[in-house]
């Protein structure tokens, strides 16, 4: 009895998990999901129109249905999460998938319905719904790219974003000295311009607040070539990291390689990999990981699956001829 609900257990968990190409049922419960989220966010956007409030109702019973989806797939999730986590113990494994993204994002889903819809933050608690959409696509190649190309470039994005957070600052504090005097109703303190600055650096240029004191208008000139020349620079990393993820791609695709050049690496408890997601490793020792053997399954390497112990990592390292046959520590 108990090795039939243990088996079934492990069918669920293979059913329910997302982006297994190479199992049927995973795929249809995948597009029954997407089905599902967009008749939830559909309806969301239904209940806002006035002109529809005779059918409420059957919006309504549309949204408890979906929601209801919801709360199963996320106690199959919960009941499987030993199969998601199999070197912890149930309650660890569970404890795990409930702070995870995909956990988090399950429970904000859930939690706007059994709750008083009248106040603000319950309502807007609702949006977290759209996230279902990208944790399933994330599973998948096209979201998967831009994923990455995130990951790899997020330290230089968010150097950029620091910058043009620090001349926004230092433009509305400009604007405030100079428009001050003319104009003490619109900049009224040195934070009142921090919307003018913003459009003003992200280019919008909505016109509402502007200056009109010479000065001013000729801070305002600069300021604006200035926004023009930084919002460029995190669209330059991001569009390099797209050529670079494609090329990498392309190559991984294109390259054969030799069975003598790669090998098997044993993770244990010392290990330098233990812990670290196959991007972090990647990275920093420049390995080649092409598959993770954990237990009885064989894992495709995505940058944020985390190495644990036990791991029988594929690689091709130049590192691999001194130590073949050993273990990583």
């Amino acid at each position: 009895m108990a090795v039939n609900k243990t088996k079934l257990k492990k069918q669920i968990f293979d059913i329910i998990q997302i982006g297994d190409k190479s199992n049927l049922a995973s795929r249809a419960f995948d597009i029954f999901i997407v089905g599902v989220i967009l008749s939830n966010i559909s309806v969301m956007f239904l209940q806002t129109y006035d002109q529809l409030e005779p059918y409420y109702g059957l919006l309504s019973v549309i949204e408890w249905v979906t929601t209801g989806i919801f709360c199963v797939e996320y106690i199959l999730r919960i009941w499987t999460a030993d199969f998601l986590y199999p070197t912890c113990t149930r309650g660890k494994a569970i404890g795990k998938f409930l702070i995870s993204y995909d956990g988090v994002v399950d429970l904000l889903t859930i939690i706007p319905v059994f709750f008083l819809s009248g106040f603000v933050a319950f309502r807007m608690l609702r949006v977290i719904r759209i996230f279902h959409l990208f944790r399933i696509n994330s599973k998948y190649d096209s979201f998967n790219v831009i994923k990455m190309v995130l990951l790899r470039k997020s330290r230089q994005i968010i150097s950029s974003m620091f910058i043009i957070f620090i001349l926004m600052m230092a433009s509305s504090l400009c604007m405030y000295s100079t428009e001050h005097a003319a104009q003490p109703g619109v900049f009224s303190n040195a934070f009142s311009g921090i919307w003018w600055a913003v459009s003003t650096v992200l280019t919008v240029g909505y016109g509402d607040i502007y200056p009109i004191t010479l000065l001013g208008k000729c801070m305002a000139i600069v300021i604006a070539f200035m926004g023009v020349l930084l919002v460029a620079i995190p669209t330059g990393i991001i569009s390099a990291g797209f050529v670079e993820q494609y090329q990498n791609n392309a190559n991984e695709e294109s390259k054969v390689v030799d069975v003598d050049e790669i090998g098997e690496l044993l993770v244990d408890d010392v290990s330098k990999f233990c812990g670290r997601t196959i991007l972090q490793a990647t990275e920093e020792y420049g390995v080649n990981i092409y598959m993770v053997l954990r237990d009885n399954m064989s894992i495709l390497p995505t940058g944020d699956l985390e190495i644990q112990t036990g791991d029988i990592l594929i690689v091709k390292s130049k590192f691999l001829e001194k130590r073949r046959g050993s273990s990583l520590s």
